[in-house]
């Protein structure tokens, strides 16, 4: 067994990347089979080799492993001699229309309520009609005529699927500068390299269609391959989530601070009837099942990944985070915000609160409370047991209770309304900090 995951450095790997590398890479270990990278860059205007670079980064950071990896743009050869027995075969034939002219052509099918499908005039031209177009300067780009049956396939998700090529146009396999396109380049690495399962997004099934059609062309045997169509991902609205793939970035989210444990347990089993689960990456392999996973499409949520993130932070010991944290952060400091936050990226503004000068927000009518309070501030040392203390000695003194009580008390003192516990809190900021933002007009 031998499955791939094939990006484009066309762009940075987005969640719905992730997913599919992810469920490959998981399907893959599950069954003892091998784990290919290709870099699919024979689009050589759009690809860039700083994003060959940000996506090996990115699946490393993910816990995705590969045992082999190589480039389309290496194997130029070997696509040039499929083509070669395509041709011979009368299976990819030459074309002259531009642009403009197949558009028109589109444009006259649908005003007559007809498929916009290819309707391969350029099948019908004579040797003499080409040589007459060549020596006009016209250069041709390569069609694979299609079979014209209908291709069906047992899906590992979707269940029987079926593609009815006579209403697929014939794709263009070759451009006119004599490159390849992805659509047969893919089969012939798919063919050579050994590739036995295919998991992919359910925009792809039509695609399958073609590239069975491709293969069978280039000699595979029927059933050469394994399928897999995963629904396609929507947005917590129901929208499309392509429209968000910027904000969606792995490189993003890793910025951002989601851990990345967390954000595989959440794609491995997104659309599934099993609860995230969050593991290491080969115990996350053990319990990946493709059957559990629904034809629908699945909604990404940020807020149920930040809650896994939450959850895996929480539960973090300081070493693991030790190297991202704030320099000078120190273990208390971790064991007292980890709990109370989403991301990690927020524990800078929780360093911020417990060893630097901050200015926390004017609260009307407060000024006469918290100077009383700090007046009754304890001597240092503090540790744990002051803030009820302290805050049991100012409820006797001002006879407030409840959110009355606490809540003037904690804005002044971390400039926020919501967060760790303050009894973990006020050790870390200390004596002087906890005075200064009390009385912060020194009265």
């Amino acid at each position: 067994m031998k499955l791939r995951f094939a990006p484009s450095p066309t762009g940075l790997l987005h969640v719905g990347n992730a997913r599919l590398a992810i469920a490959n890479a998981l399907y893959a270990r599950k069954h003892g089979g091998q784990f290919q990278l290709r870099i699919d860059d024979t689009d050589t205007a759009r690809s860039r080799e700083d994003l060959v670079d940000a996506i090996r980064q990115d699946l490393s950071w993910l816990g995705v492993q590969w045992d082999e990896t190589f480039r389309q743009s290496e194997r130029l050869a070997r696509y040039a001699r499929a083509i070669e027995v395509l041709k011979e075969s009368g299976r990819l034939y030459p074309c002259f229309e531009s642009e403009h002219e197949l558009a028109a052509k589109r444009e006259t099918q649908i005003r007559q309520r007809r498929a916009p499908v290819y309707d391969r005039a350029m099948l019908k031209m004579t040797a003499q009609q080409r040589a007459q177009a060549e020596a006009n300067g016209k250069v041709p780009y390569w069609r694979f005529k299609l079979s014209g049956t209908i291709m069906r396939w047992r899906d590992m998700v979707m269940g029987d699927c079926q593609v009815k090529l006579p209403s697929v146009s014939d794709p263009v396999l070759v451009r006119t500068d004599g490159t390849v396109l992805y659509t047969l380049a893919s089969v012939v690495d798919d063919l050579e390299s050994g590739i036995t399962h295919i998991i992919r997004g359910e925009d792809h099934v039509t695609n399958t269609g073609v590239q069975i059609d491709i293969a069978d062309a280039l000699g595979a045997r029927p059933e050469h391959f394994r399928f897999a169509h995963l629904p396609l991902l929507l947005d917590e609205n129901g929208g499309k989530l392509s429209k968000r793939f910027d904000a969606c970035s792995l490189r993003t989210l890793r910025q951002d601070g989601v851990e990345a444990e967390a954000l595989v347990a959440y794609l491995a089993r997104l659309g599934s009837s099993d609860d995230p689960a969050l593991l290491p990456f080969a115990e996350q392999a053990q319990h990946y099942d493709l059957s559990h996973i629904s034809r629908s499409a699945a909604r990404f949520d940020t807020r149920q990944l930040l809650a896994l993130n939450h959850r895996l932070l929480s539960q973090t010991p300081f070493a693991s985070v030790a190297d991202r944290l704030p320099p000078g952060a120190t273990e208390a400091f971790w064991l007292a915000i980890r709990s109370n936050i989403e991301l990690l990226s927020e524990a800078k503004l929780w360093f911020q609160v417990t060893t630097e000068d901050i200015v926390p927000p004017v609260q009307d009518g407060e000024d006469s409370f918290l100077k009383e309070a700090a007046g009754l501030l304890p001597p240092e040392p503090w540790d744990q047991t002051t803030w009820k203390s302290w805050t049991a000695a100012v409820r006797d003194h001002t006879g407030r209770s409840g959110k009355g009580l606490f809540h003037p008390l904690r804005v002044a003192l971390t400039g926020e309304e919501h967060g760790p516990e303050l009894r973990d809190l006020l050790p870390l900021i200390g004596r002087q900090r906890a005075l200064a933002r009390l009385l912060p007009s020194g009265a």
